[in-house]
């Protein structure tokens, strides 16, 4: 029993503006509106157990208020490809943004609702991973982290310390995600969140119940009557399980 990584959920003011912005940005099509839209690749099939991670922006009515503690990193194949892809993000409406990050190695920007990511300047393990090279998360302690989240997605962690944690998919495709510790983590709600879906065969309630045992807790963030289920990881993290189609 394993869950799979879905999507990135963000939250948004505009949805679909989000939603084309990160379509272009990732060299996607944008899908939906009406409060949800997803970029994904062309042909995007979330039900194929192969589906790379994609985003979907979700409206909420003010987003200002929450707090960040995951982003995307973005992978590049060359210093070229590095350069030019900060460039374009920019010209479609990406800003620099300063968050101390001090490191040459990256580039930080926020997409036109202010969420932060990075670029990051060519890097070997991030090699194949496509336009996403990790999903990056904020925590107390990785070592927890990359056992709760290597235990619930089945993913193979590459890297532990006091300091980091980086997992990956088993089959070494795809982005990796990766836990750094992190001071001051905030309280609140969060802008981005991670849903996992379960694999054919194996059913929500289950994978629900599996997760409770390895330490998620049930979350009430005023989702009402939905076909998915909210929970938070053992640091507060809120994730969703999807229902498998």
């Amino acid at each position: 029993m394993a869950l799979r990584l879905v999507q990135v959920n963000l939250k948004a003011r505009d949805d679909a503006a989000l939603g084309r912005f990160w379509a272009a940005a990732l060299g996607w099509v944008a899908r939906g509106g009406h409060g949800a839209t997803s970029a994904a690749p062309e042909g995007f099939d979330w039900t194929d157990p192969d589906a790379p991670v994609c985003v979907d922006a979700i409206a909420v009515p003010d987003p200002s208020t929450v707090h960040y503690r995951a982003h995307l990193e973005l992978a590049t194949t060359s210093g070229v490809h590095y350069l030019q892809l900060v460039a374009r993000l920019q010209e479609i409406g990406a800003t620099l943004a300063d968050v101390g990050q001090g490191d040459g190695r990256r580039t930080v920007l926020a997409d036109p609702e202010g969420n932060e990511f990075c670029v990051l300047e060519p890097r070997e393990p991030y090699r194949g991973s496509g336009p996403i090279g990790a999903v990056a998360v904020d925590c107390a302690d990785p070592q927890v982290m990359a056992r709760f989240w290597g235990e619930a997605t089945g993913w193979t962690v590459h890297e532990t310390t006091s300091d980091r944690a980086l997992l990956r998919s088993a089959n070494g495709t795809g982005p990796f995600l990766e836990f750094a510790r992190t001071p001051h983590l905030p309280g609140a709600r969060h802008r981005a969140h991670l849903d996992v879906v379960p694999y054919r065969g194996d059913t929500q309630q289950a994978e629900v119940a599996r997760l409770l045992g390895l330490g998620a807790s049930p979350a009430d963030v005023g989702q009402g009557d939905v076909s998915w289920v909210v929970l938070t990881d053992p640091e507060g993290n809120e994730f969703c399980v999807l229902a498998p189609a």
